[in-house]
């Protein structure tokens, strides 16, 4: 484990030095601006525009995150020719897959949190106050972590075996399709075509189900959570990303690196 471990940590430091935290100075501009610009707004209403617009900029700057960083964990080791070196010495591939995702998850980890607190200075400039039902906005925010997570292990997936434009764009797809599975799942009930109901009830259940993880709306109204769901939405991530990465490990074991 220490192997991995050295490995992650000096996959967060390659990130810091790539200047991704930088996203932060955006996204603390952008509540800061939607708090004066709403100034003149009733205090529900303005809480409502800010905690949506300040939950989806998480999810935006941290999926841009793991996206463009994580389509580049593997590929960019084998351009430089650093991987070579790195095998060389006494460290399995398994090892290198989850140290490089865990190395990502901590800097996504540290971002998410940032961001969180930038987020929170802003609401409580604009209530002046927080109240019980604030705290609901925290199982939001690890939520879209969890979320962040799925990605991550996605892009390290497509980055085993395809180049970094293309595991961007597969990353993507499945993020946006995942959001939009239970949709799709209708649609296919709706529409009278032969097997498309049975194809998009595959689909529905191949693709990581991320709409499960979107909360914001019944947060920024003060509903609660079940924590039923927390439970279920952690366990999910926990094993379908592992999965995933399991899968990952699997391909890069086989892989021909010559």
């Amino acid at each position: 484990m220490h192997r991995v471990a050295a490995i992650a940590l000096n996959t967060f430091r390659e990130a810091v030095r790539d200047r991704v935290l930088y996203n932060l100075i955006v996204f603390a501009l952008l509540l800061i601006a939607t708090a004066i610009l709403f100034g003149e707004i009733s205090i529900g209403v303005q809480k409502l525009i800010l905690v949506n617009l300040g939950l989806a900029a998480i999810t935006f700057f941290g999926l841009a995150i793991a996206i463009f960083i994580g389509i580049g964990l593997v590929y960019k080791e084998m351009d430089k020719r650093t991987l070579y070196a790195l095998l060389a010495k006494p460290v399995r591939r398994s090892e290198f897959i989850l140290g490089k995702f865990c190395g990502l998850g901590l800097t996504l980890l540290v971002n998410t949190g940032l961001m969180a607190v930038g987020f929170f200075l802003a609401l409580f400039y604009v209530k002046r106050s927080f109240d019980a039902g604030d705290s609901y906005l925290l199982v939001a925010i690890y939520f879209i972590f969890l979320q962040l997570l799925l990605a991550t292990a996605l892009a390290l997936l497509f980055s085993t075996f395809s180049s970094p434009a293309l595991s961007a764009g597969f990353t993507l797809g499945l993020f946006l399709v995942g959001s939009f599975s239970s949709d799709l799942r209708e649609l296919g009930q709706a529409v009278e075509l032969p097997g498309l109901a049975a194809v998009m009830e595959v689909v529905y259940y191949l693709v990581p189900n991320f709409r499960n993880f979107n909360v914001a709306t019944s947060v920024a109204h003060g509903v609660a959570v079940p924590f039923e769901l927390v439970l279920y939405n952690t366990a999910y991530a926990v094993l379908y990303g592992g999965l995933v990465v399991a899968l990952s490990v699997l391909i890069f074991h086989n892989r021909n690196l010559k």
